[in-house]
């Protein structure tokens, strides 16, 4: 039997007759964590992500009327931040561009280089942001939010064997430029 995605013993009364205040606090309870999480995956900022999100469940009380399936509406959120996040990127590209014509060039960076990453989890962020956007957001799906390779295709709309490719390619890439970050004996990075 499927899972239902609506918390329905967390509101009273019958499920089916909620209105979209009802269902959309039960959806917000449950898994407006997870939703951020993976917002932040993709967008690489907590404060953007939850605005991301926010606006996510905004757009889905505002068409609770219109779903044909109500038990769909975790996945109609999951799609939902995941195109709202593409547009912060999208949009954040545009500014970063139109920024960079402004401002004169940078000096060059010191001999010394950066510091080594502290920590092995902020060397694999640092490496899944350098993918590009549907691989990360394939293995974010995959591997955060721990969904099927149908459910996302379905989240992204892309067909099951494109979802195995970006998977492939983004398991790769993440390896290489993780094996490319370790220091060898001498301190240096590879």
């Amino acid at each position: 039997m499927a899972t239902r995605t609506i918390d329905r013993e967390a509101a009273v009364g019958d499920p089916d007759t909620w209105d979209a205040d009802t269902a959309v606090e039960s959806l917000y309870a449950a898994h407006w964590r997870p939703l951020v999480r993976l917002s932040v995956l993709l967008v690489r900022d907590q404060g953007t992500a939850e605005e991301v999100v926010q606006d996510a469940f905004v757009a889905l009380h505002g068409r609770w009327r219109r779903l044909r399936d109500p038990d769909r509406a975790l996945a109609y959120l999951r799609q939902a931040v995941v195109n709202r996040s593409r547009s912060v990127l999208r949009h954040r590209g545009v500014v970063d561009r139109h920024a960079a014509r402004q401002r004169p060039p940078e000096p060059a960076a010191p001999a010394d280089g950066p510091a080594l990453a502290a920590d092995r989890r902020h060397a694999v962020l640092d490496a899944l942001r350098a993918l590009p956007g549907r691989q990360r957001e394939v293995l974010a799906l995959r591997y955060y939010a721990d969904l099927s390779e149908a459910d996302i295709a379905a989240t992204l709309g892309i067909s099951r064997g494109a979802v195995k490719s970006h998977a492939s390619r983004g398991a790769t890439a993440l390896r290489t430029l993780l094996h490319d970050e370790r220091p060898d004996e001498t301190g240096d990075h590879r």
